[in-house]
């Protein structure tokens, strides 16, 4: 770790006082652009670290090497040390992968010990509010993976961190940076296909019960206690080791995951930045309720339903008076063919380069907190509506169910008192 002259404040100070006089938008929900640079390291660069160095991580270490001129990964931080090796050896073109980063078990001692302008946070669901909420209030920026949170309050709570201390975040939905996705939502958005009744999405499933599991020794180099996180401390076992995004100790299951892209892709083409489902019904039965079929309708009338297992895996299919367009990750089509020209521009995604390009230029990201915990909520909303197997009629300004004091008691997951969320 580099050391800094007395009489010099650090990166992370000089970003923490950035942004004093921020007004919020004129939304009232998001904040609006921060109206100076960054300070960066001595060879010109932000210093960025790394929670959870799974698989994820290597996606987002590749996307971090691109920007190689003007940011470097100097720390990464996992609770199974030997997974930060693993990821090392993923950046075979990078020689100073892993050499020359510090290595910890504990973010916490990370944000103490590093002196960081940034963190990249990759955990499992359940960790990431806390993380991130923890590195706001060091006046770091944050990238989070998806889903933003674990439940809808901590997720609310992560939005205030935000605000209070002028952070950019930008959320992992990485195709809001993809040229050919965001055209073919301006065209909707814009009235392309006219009044839109209807909107397919994919049956995402929620997360089953981590039953039924017999006790296993804690691997070498595993702070167990550190994954549990808020949730239970339950015994180890390879599967919710490796297999977490299944259990719902962890994870809203692939509704949250895989269907956050999807959820994004809607309300990106729809224009509904703060726009939320009114109601949620169940409509088709499964052999589990976390497989039960949905329908979500918003103020304007259209309907998201979600019944079938078929369909684009990271978007929708939206019915309109015009025809239909369907978009999945890095591309559309349409029903009449011509409905929509053909997309011409780059392909290149540079979702962390946005979010860096948001860092120095202190405006906001393609997609800011506000709009990740919106569609977070939207998934959890979709799993306590298949548990209850009732309707669910949502006050998205007051964040309750209106009427149901069982539904609404789900919002709120039960945290271990080791790992409380800071206060905002």
């Amino acid at each position: 770790m580099n050391t800094l002259p007395q009489n010099k404040p650090s990166r992370r100070s000089a970003l923490k006082s950035i942004g004093a006089t921020t007004a919020l938008a004129a939304s009232g929900l998001l904040p609006s652009s921060i109206h100076a640079a960054p300070s960066t390291s001595a060879n010109g660069k932000l210093r960025v670290g790394l929670i959870g160095a799974g698989g994820r991580a290597k996606w987002l270490t590749r996307a971090l090497g691109r920007e190689s001129h003007r940011a470097e990964l100097v720390a990464v931080c996992d609770c199974y040390l030997p997974q930060i090796d693993v990821l090392a050896a993923d950046n075979k073109n990078d020689p100073k992968a892993g050499d020359s980063w510090n290595r910890y078990q504990n973010y916490e001692q990370m944000f103490e010990q590093e002196d960081l302008d940034a963190v990249m946070i990759a955990t499992p669901d359940h960790v990431r509010v806390r993380a991130a909420m923890l590195a706001c209030a060091k006046g770091l920026d944050v990238y989070a993976e998806k889903p933003l949170s674990f439940s809808i309050p901590e997720g609310r709570a992560l939005v205030k961190a935000v605000r209070k201390h002028k952070r950019i975040l930008q959320v992992g939905t990485q195709q809001r940076s993809t040229p050919i996705n965001q055209y073919a939502c301006e065209f909707i958005r814009d009235g392309g296909l006219g009044k839109v009744a209807t909107i397919l999405v994919k049956k995402y499933s929620g997360s089953r019960p981590a039953t039924g599991f017999d006790s296993q020794p804690v691997p070498d180099g595993m702070d167990w206690n550190r994954f549990c996180d808020q949730a239970p401390l339950v015994d180890y076992h390879e599967q919710l080791h490796r297999r977490w995004r299944n259990f719902d100790t962890f994870t809203g299951g692939p509704i949250c995951d895989r269907g956050s892209h999807a959820l994004d892709m809607v309300h990106l083409a729809m224009g509904w930045e703060n726009v939320a489902p009114t109601r949620i019904e169940p409509t088709t039965e499964a052999e589990n309720a976390r497989d039960r079929g949905v329908r979500l309708y918003y103020p304007d009338g259209t309907v998201i339903r979600l019944e079938s297992t078929d369909g684009p895996a990271f978007g929708g299919i939206f019915i309109g008076e015009q025809g239909k367009i369907e978009i999945n990750r890095g591309r559309f089509a349409c029903n009449p063919k011509d409905l929509l020209q053909p997309f011409t521009g780059s392909q290149t995604e540079s979702h962390v380069g946005n979010w860096l390009d948001c860092i120095e230029t202190r405006e906001q990201p393609n997609a800011p907190v506000e709009v990740g915990h919106l569609i977070t909520s939207v998934a959890h909303l979709i799993n306590i509506c298949r548990t209850t197997g009732r309707t669910i009629n949502w006050d998205a300004t007051k964040e309750q169910i209106i009427g149901d004091d069982d539904a609404n008691a789900l919002l709120t997951k039960t945290r271990r008192p080791e790992f409380p969320l800071p206060a905002v």
